[in-house]
């Protein structure tokens, strides 16, 4: 029985996969025209479709509006008890119907075409009347459904969906949208913490493990040890900038090294003179690349002028 289930799930899967392949052919010049349409769309795109194409259009609506174009979906049926009041002429509609004949989403189309609301039409169906009636139709065809039945909606919702996805990150790519932006629309989530959250909200600032750099390394291990951050900073007397860092990996790398002789040694010997700093106003998710680009697992966060502020490990950024 687990070999039937196994290959029911591929074949699903195989199905799914060569549907989405085959729209590439429909990014053509009317995909092209759907997406001038909705740059220069003044107001907001409102998606609408019925029963799963409705499901689909509340994801691509989702999408829409994440990656920098205000979307949002609306249920035809909804429309004839005070939904259609959202709408104004600046809009764009994106309708969704696999055949194109859907009887609920044509009922809803006349209102569209007196407000003179530009129409952009996804279906299987060139002939369709959504296709007649649409300003841009772009079509999304498929062979068969997934379903060895050939009823349930699978690769042509499947291929819906991708199209969907086409067309928004399309937008996103013509709008210049950063990932910066993205995080604006998703401030609550892992994205939005990386790309919001800076140095200064993560860094510890209180007692952090400062040595000098004449201290002898006998004595840096105990300041390393209370630390709790597995380094000690080094600074120049001076004027108190950053001069050098040293690690727990150091310090074993040293001791290895001179053996009986490592307790002659003062931190000047093993320190790095150039850690990695960042300001205070650094992205987690540029510190994040510091680190992983260098193979470290802490930055120290400076002033201006190389003044000590705080230190950012590698808990405080990814977890």
């Amino acid at each position: 029985m687990n070999e039937l289930y196994k290959a029911t799930a591929m074949q699903c899967l195989r199905d799914e996969s060569a549907a989405v392949l085959d729209q590439l052919s429909s990014v053509d010049e009317h995909f092209c025209c759907a997406v001038d349409l909705i740059l220069s769309c003044k107001g907001k795109v409102i998606v609408t479709g019925v029963g799963k194409s409705g499901h689909i259009g509340a994801k691509i609506a989702a999408t829409l509006s994440s990656t920098g174009t205000p979307a949002f979906f609306v249920n035809p049926l909804d429309v004839y008890h005070g939904d259609l009041g959202v709408m104004t002429p600046d809009d764009v509609v994106l309708a969704l119907s696999n055949s194109g004949q859907t009887d609920e989403l044509l009922r809803f189309i006349p209102m569209v075409l007196h407000m003179h609301v530009p129409i952009i039409g996804m279906s299987g169906n060139a002939e369709s009347l959504l296709a007649k009636y649409s300003t841009v139709h772009v079509l999304v065809k498929v062979c068969k459904e997934a379903d060895p039945n050939n009823l349930a909606p699978t690769s042509s919702t499947t291929a819906t969906l991708a199209m969907g996805d086409a067309l928004a990150l399309t937008l996103m790519q013509a709008r210049g949208f950063k990932p910066a932006d993205f995080a604006q629309f998703h401030p609550g989530g892992e994205l939005g913490k990386r790309l919001l959250t800076t140095a200064a909200d993560v860094m510890r600032a209180d007692n952090l493990p400062i040595i000098p750099q004449v201290m002898h390394l006998g004595d840096a291990i105990i300041h390393v040890s209370k630390g709790k951050l597995g380094l000690g900073v080094a600074l120049n007397e001076e004027d108190e900038s950053v001069a050098g860092l040293i690690t727990d990996g150091d310090i074993r790398r040293a001791m290895q090294r001179w053996q009986a002789a490592f307790f002659n040694h003062t931190v000047s010997d093993i320190m790095t003179r150039e850690p990695k700093c960042v300001g205070p106003d650094t992205k987690i998710a540029d510190i994040q690349k510091i680190m992983n680009k260098h193979k470290i697992h802490t930055v120290l966060v400076v002033d201006e002028k190389r003044r000590l502020l705080g230190v950012v490990d590698h808990y405080a950024c990814f977890v």
